[in-house]
């Protein structure tokens, strides 16, 4: 009989979930650890204060930049879920996460490798700041695989990659493009905001920096901004340098609101597991519908990978119609139960009129139909299917 206890990077991600980040030192005789609201941070003496100054040490008190038990909890708790983390560094968003880590590797005069299905934002600040700093970036096919080897020069220092792409979904296969990352040195990261490490422990498969938007299912309300940057130690002290020097800092109340949803998160993303596929699946079938896009789906680009890779999938994918752009807005339009708006992973549905090929340099999007993506939330299942159906019959070519 085993009797020796499992730490929290031992347990299963379920277990994970509930117990990481909850120190003793940090919850006292309560379950959640308390909103340490500060921006000043006391010492005892002038010696006391002097030592702190020159530790520079995570997860001790110095000033509210440094954050407190609130925040340490949260990025503890991200950590642990990862395998082969050394720590994590929390950010106001995603895009500020995605960002600061593209600052803390490259230098003026590198190659940044980025996959043509990244999130929109990180495609304007390689075109927009990394490019004004003499950062070059060149955008590469998601589905590329071990040939992206073919891509490399003397300066590729990084390559980043979202996976599966949040509007078209393809998957690509990251063991394969690791591999030949750490054969010639240059860092990979990846937007694992869709699967999170409950899905897909990005480390594990070779990963150097693993990059969540926390905003959506971690924090899974739909009321917190945040994003979460994890790494190895290789590259802890770079990226935690950048991010002090940028004044990067969450607040203890948004971080508590975050460490909240993840205690969730495990029964809420199996609910949107549960619920997209079934979604997915009656699309398919319809024939006003021209294609599904949902990694899980054997139609879909990467999906024997996302089957060779993945635990599971989440509750975000897109539709294209069998009709104009035009048609898709107003089946948007009449939905009742399904939201219009920006981001996902929280526990209302959401649809949103997306548009592919304004965001394509590697690749093209030649699809004139209209694409919908859909953000399955929490409701019952039939009802949202009821809401598509009566929308989508109503507005047949």
């Amino acid at each position: 009989m085993n009797l020796s206890k499992k730490t929290p990077k031992e347990q299963a991600p379920d277990s994970q979930i509930i117990s990481a980040g909850r120190r003793k030192e940090w919850t006292g005789q309560i379950v959640n650890t308390p909103v340490w609201r500060a921006s000043t941070h006391l010492f005892d003496s002038c010696d006391d204060l002097q030592s702190g100054v020159k530790s520079g040490g995570d997860n001790a008190f110095f000033y509210g930049r440094r954050g407190s038990p609130t925040q340490w909890s949260l990025a503890d708790a991200i950590t642990a879920m990862e395998t082969g983390a050394h720590g994590t560094l929390l950010f106001p968003s995603g895009v500020a996460a995605i960002n600061i880590a593209l600052l803390a590797i490259l230098k003026p005069g590198d190659v940044l490798l980025m996959s043509d299905n990244c999130y929109d934002p990180s495609r304007g600040f390689a075109n927009g700041l990394l490019k004004r700093m003499s950062i070059t970036t060149r955008f590469f096919d998601p589905l590329i695989g071990a040939g992206i080897e073919g891509l490399l020069c003397a300066n590729t220092r990084a390559i980043l990659l979202e996976s599966p792409g949040s509007l078209t979904f393809e998957i690509s296969d990251i063991p394969a493009i690791c591999a030949v990352a750490k054969a010639h040195d240059i860092t990979t990261l990846l937007d694992n905001t869709w699967a999170t490490s409950y899905f897909y422990p990005a480390m594990e498969k070779g990963i150097d920096i693993s990059i969540i938007a926390a905003t959506k299912y971690i924090v899974g309300h739909s009321d917190v901004m945040m994003g979460s940057v994890t790494t190895h130690e290789k590259y802890w002290k770079r990226l935690r340098q950048t991010a002090r020097q940028l004044g990067q800092v969450v607040s203890p109340d948004d971080a508590y609101l975050a460490a909240r949803g993840l205690r969730t998160m495990g029964v809420r993303l199996k609910t949107h597991e549960k619920s997209a596929l079934k979604i997915a699946n009656w699309l398919n079938k319809r024939d006003d519908v021209k294609a599904v896009l949902h990694p899980a789906l054997p139609s879909c680009p990467g999906h024997a990978i996302w089957k060779r890779d993945y635990k599971g999938s989440s509750g975000l994918f897109s539709f294209i119609i069998n009709g104009s752009k035009e048609r898709a807005a107003a089946i948007i339009d009449n939905l009742e139960l399904f939201g219009i708006g920006f981001s996902w992973g929280g526990f209302e549905s959401l649809a949103l009129l997306v548009h592919p090929e304004h965001n394509r340099s590697a690749t093209s999007w030649n699809e004139k139909n209209g694409v919908i993506r859909l953000q399955i939330g929490l409701e019952d299942c039939d009802d949202l299917i009821s809401d598509l159906e009566q929308s989508l019959n109503r507005y047949k070519d």
